[in-house]
Formats: C-alpha cells, sequence, structure tokens
C-alpha cells in the first residue's frame, strides 16, 4: 500500500504523539517517555526522508516490516514477526487440520505431480494415486503451475467442489476426478508399526493440538498387534505446543514426577507441570530417539523420560530450544511471538543453549558439535537422574548413547534420488502392468524380492530418462537399488507407512535402539542399570562401503 508523503507524515506524527501521550501518563517515567518519544520522532523524520529522497520508489509496509524486525533482533533468535500469511500456515499446522483435497505433491518437469493421497482423505477415497499427474484444474492446464497456486486452487471450504484432469501411466485416457474438499489432518504421527515382533515404533512428527491423542490411538494399535517394548522417534521433531509435550510425557511417566519447569518475569511464567498418572498403558520398555533436529517440546518429553530413568535416550545431542513465547495476535492479521520465560528440565538442566553468535546457532546444530568432539562435553554441567545416573546440562539433552551417523550416499544414489528414478519406475511398472501383490505388506516385505530380469527392467526405464548407467554400477550397489524400488512399490501399493516400513530397514539408529532394549526393560522394573563410565559414542557411515564403529568417548567428572 502507497502513502501519500502529507498523509503519512499526518499518520506517522498521530502515531508518535500517540505512543508519547500513552507513555507519558505515569508522572514516574516522564524522562523515560521523553527519551522514548525522541526516538520515535527520529525514526518519523528518517522513514519521511528515505519515502522522499531514495533513489527508487519503496514501499512503507516493507520499511516498517523491517524496522520491526530489526527491533527485534536485538533479543533472542526466537522473539519474532510473524507476517499475515506465515501466521496462518502456522496455525494451520498447529491446529493439525486444513480443508482441501488431501495430496501431497511436488512440481516435477512444470507437471503438478502427486506424491501420495492422504490416507482416509477425499483424493484417496476416490483412487487417486502416486504418480498421477494434475494436468488440469476446474478444465484450465494445470502446465508450469507454482506451489502458492496449488494451494490457492486445491484448498478450500469444507464441502466444495473442485475438477481435475488426471494423466495415469498405463492408462489411454485422461481420467476424470471431481473431488469435494474435506477437513484434512496434519498428522502428528504420521506412520507407527511393529518393527519386529513385540516391538513397535512411533515416529512422532510434531507437537501440535491433536499429538496426545494421535499418540494415544497409535499406542493401542500397537498393543493390539503385541506390543511389548516401543520406540518413539523425535529425530526432526522441531517442537510446538507446551501442553501437548507435557500430555505425551505424562503417558510415560507415574503421576506426581515434575515434568518440566519455567522461570520468567512476568506473572504466570515461572510454572511447575507434573504428571498426573493417568496414564492407562503399562510400564513397557522404552527408547527414545532424538537428533539435532529436536527441539523444544522434543526435548521437553526426552529430558523428562532420562531425568526419571523412564527410558534410554538414543542419538544426538538436541537442538538446544528451552525458551518458551507466548503468542500476541497482531491487528494486521499476523502475530508477535514474545520469549516469556526459559525451561528446565525436572533435574535442573537448562534446555537453552548459548545464542550470542545468532548465526552460528540458527545454523549449526549441537548435536553436530557433540557427536564429532564429544570431548567438548568435559565443560559441561553434570546432573543427576532420579536413579543417580550422570546426564549433561549446558544446552539440548545429550543422549544416553550418541550416535553419529554420516548419511552421505554414493554419486550413483544421489543421482537416482534426484532423478526421482525409483518412484517413478514404481509408477510405470505397476501402471503399465497393472500390477498388484497378492498377499499382505507383511508378505510383501519379507517375499519381494528384485531379481535381475527387474534390475535389467529398471536400467532399461532410467535409460529411456538419459540417465545412463551400467547395469554393473546397479549391481554393485544392489542392496540400495533393490531396496528404493521395494520402497516405492510399497508406497504405491499401501501408503507412505508401509514405504517408510521399507526405509527404516536401512536405518542404521534403530540396530542400535533395539538392542538397548534389554537394559531399557530393566529400567522399566525400576532396576536403573548401573552408571556406565562414560558416554558411548557410536559412527555409522552410510554409502557403498558401511561401517559401524563404538567407543568410550569421556569419563564423567565432579558434579558442578
Amino acid at each position: 500500500m502507497r502513502i501519500q508523503k502529507t498523509q503519512f507524515s499526518l499518520l506517522a506524527g498521530a502515531l508518535v504523539l500517540a505512543l508519547g501521550l500513552a507513555a507519558g501518563i505515569q508522572q514516574g517515567v516522564r524522562a523515560y517517555s521523553d527519551s522514548i518519544y525522541t526516538k520515535l520522532s527520529v525514526f518519523n523524520q528518517v522513514l519521511n526522508i528515505v519515502t522522499s529522497n531514495y533513489v527508487e520508489e519503496v514501499g512503507v509496509d516493507s520499511l516498517l516490516d523491517g524496522a520491526i524486525e530489526g527491533m527485534l533482533d536485538q533479543l533472542d533468535p526466537h522473539t519474532t514477526y510473524v507476517d499475515p500469511e506465515r501466521f496462518e500456515q502456522m496455525q494451520e499446522r498447529n491446529r493439525g487440520t486444513y480443508s482441501g483435497v488431501g495430496i501431497e505433491f511436488d512440481i516435477v518437469e512444470d507437471w503438478l505431480t502427486v506424491i501420495s493421497p492422504l490416507e482416509g482423505g477425499p483424493s484417496y477415497e476416490l483412487g487417486i494415486r502416486p504418480g498421477d499427474v494434475i494436468t488440469k484444474i476446474e478444465g484450465e492446464s494445470a502446465f508450469g503451475i507454482k506451489t502458492d497456486e496449488v494451494f490457492e486452487k486445491l484448498r478450500g471450504r469444507k464441502g466444495s467442489p473442485v475438477h481435475v484432469t488426471v494423466r495415469r501411466e498405463g492408462e489411454p485416457e485422461p481420467l476424470e476426478f471431481t473431488i469435494i474438499r474435506d477437513n484434512i489432518p496434519i498428522k502428528s504421527v504420521p506412520y507407527t508399526f511393529m518393527l519386529e515382533p513385540g516391538v513397535g515404533y512411533v515416529r512422532l512428527a510434531r507437537f501440535s493440538a491433536t499429538t496426545s491423542d494421535e499418540l494415544e490411538e497409535a499406542m493401542q494399535m500397537l498393543e493390539k498387534q503385541g506390543m511389548k517394548e516401543l520406540i518413539l522417534d523425535l529425530r526432526g521433531n522441531s517442537g510446538g505446543f507446551l501442553n501437548e509435550a507435557i500430555e505425551v510425557s505424562d503417558k510415560f511417566i507415574e503421576g506426581g514426577r515434575k515434568l518440566v519447569y519455567t522461570v520468567g518475569r512476568i506473572d504466570g511464567s515461572s510454572e511447575e507441570y507434573f504428571s498426573t498418572g493417568r496414564a492407562t498403558h503399562e510400564r513397557f520398555p522404552l527408547v527414545v530417539l532424538v537428533d539435532r533436529g529436536s527441539a523444544s517440546a522434543s526435548e521437553i518429553v526426552s529430558g523428562a523420560i532420562q531425568d526419571w530413568d523412564r527410558g534410554y535416550v538414543v542419538g544426538e545431542t538436541t537442538f538446544g530450544k528451552g525458551l518458551v513465547q507466548r503468542q500476541f495476535p497482531l491487528k494486521n492479521g499476523g502475530a508477535l511471538l514474545v520469549t516469556v520465560a526459559r525451561y528446565f528440565t525436572p533435574s535442573g538442566r537448562l534446555i537453552q543453549r548459548d545464542y550470542s553468535d545468532k548465526e552460528e546457532y540458527l545454523m549449526a546444530h549441537r548435536g553436530d558439535e557433540v557427536a564429532m568432539d564429544s570431548t567438548k562435553l568435559k565443560d559441561r554441567p553434570i546432573f543427576y537422574t532420579a536413579g543417580g545416573r550422570h546426564v549433561y546440562g549446558g544446552g539440548g539433552v545429550t543422549p544416553d548413547v550418541v550416535i553419529h551417523v554420516d548419511w552421505s550416499q554414493s554419486d550413483l544414489q544421489r543421482e537416482l534420488e534426484r532423478d526421482r528414478s525409483y518412484f517413478d519406475y514404481a509408477n510405470h511398472y505397476i501402471g503399465s502392468r497393472h500390477y498388484s501383490w497378492p498377499g499382505t505388506f507383511e508378505t510383501f516385505r519379507k517375499e519381494f524380492v528384485v531379481d535381475d530380469a527387474m534390475l535389467n527392467d529398471f536400467n532399461s526405464f532410467i535409460e529411456k530418462r538419459k540417465f545412463t548407467v551400467s547395469i554393473d554400477s546397479l549391481k554393485a550397489e544392489y542392496d540400495d537399488v533393490a531396496r528404493g524400488i521395494r520402497r516405492e512399490m510399497a508406497r504405491n501399493l499401501w501408503g507412505k507407512n508401509e514405504r517408510a516400513h521399507i526405509l527404516m530397514e536401512a536405518d542404521p539408529v534403530l540396530p542400535q535402539a533395539l538392542g538397548l532394549l534389554p537394559q531399557a526393560k530393566m529400567m522399566a522394573e525400576g532396576n536403573i542399570p548401573a552408571q556406565e563410565p562414560g558416554l558411548v559414542e557410536i559412527t555409522v557411515s552410510m554409502g557403498p562401503e558401511k561401517e559401524t564403529k563404538a567407543e568410550e568417548v569421556l569419563e564423567p567428572g565432579a558434579p558442578q
């Protein structure tokens, strides 16, 4: 929005006057108010000079947004201004739902391509499949569509229709679908399954308004399948609602235990939160997976479980985001997120790590630093769990077993993934042959084999895409190639939960987690294992030459 110079001067002057009058109501702070008034007057003067004299015409809105961001930059990294568009997206994620057609998509060579229909959503119910290309929306070509245009055209009011035309591999003619938009859940638990008999796995991706309910549903489902031990995966979970973190922790920790506490300056910001004892699940062995991307609410859960000796924490030291933000809606539809408190684990560990260098703080994760150079732990304070085990403070949650994974791929695998070769081949194979698996997913997982004929067929398919690779190169990396084909076949035939199950077979952290379950069982029974002499760090190399090595990295010092 443009504002004429005279109009802007009057508006800005009125704003300054109003702020100055409001600030000067109390006589005891008159000098302080005068100082603010002077600075706001200078700000108004600078703004007028820039808008009147700058070499190019500038928008007042962008200048004012920049001024707000500059002011907040003097504070911590998490006190931020959220513009209206981002605020709406944030609310959507936190609500755990939106209204639309229910697909995960990507723009592939300028075409809107379905990566996966969301199970139970309107697209899924109509039979839209992974690999389908949406060529038209309401009769208009979707070629060259941008991501924001997809949201604009496919999302909308619940119950409203949208017509799409689909090109599908193996179908001679386009398919026409009228999709009735519906509420689409944004899953906090994107997938869950039995890793092996008796061992359940739950992936918890975020802490939204529906997280504790989703986790409860997942755990009940796994218990019906015979779950006696659980691996809870919080890797990459950047957090969310504090109350949901407390609800999740409450499912595992007996009643009357402090789960987390906050310390702040204003009324209501210093609080203690306790478990209720309402958990209806048996006290099964528990291993929690974390990494450098686990933050905030994830750190509340993993910190409470570790401090109360309820389970083992495995992976990388977490991000270290221990500041509590309160949300203040603004008149323009945006919001101000203001840090009002810091939070601590039950043993007294401050989760927040140092952010004096904000650029380093936001770009580098402490988990990587600790996993690659664990001797730095010698400078960190030691705390004690309820059972007397050593745990480390100084920012983030340091796992009981640190696992550093070198996720680097071979050049061939990077190229195959970048070209979407596995995804497209599975769509082609299933679509062109109208292929279906005669049994269940479990039999597919155990019995489906990528044989020489399929490997040659895959090689021919990617060569037609002007991607030349020798069959010998594919055979040299057979395990990775076969798994890539199997996972995308599973996605197309069943869905992303089954794709994830295939993918997790190669996760190098899981064998370490499974190996800790006997000790986790002792812990669940109240028999705290003897304190290890120091952290154990496991380094796993991926790629064609896989290697695992473990070593003790630190002898704990005296408490600080």
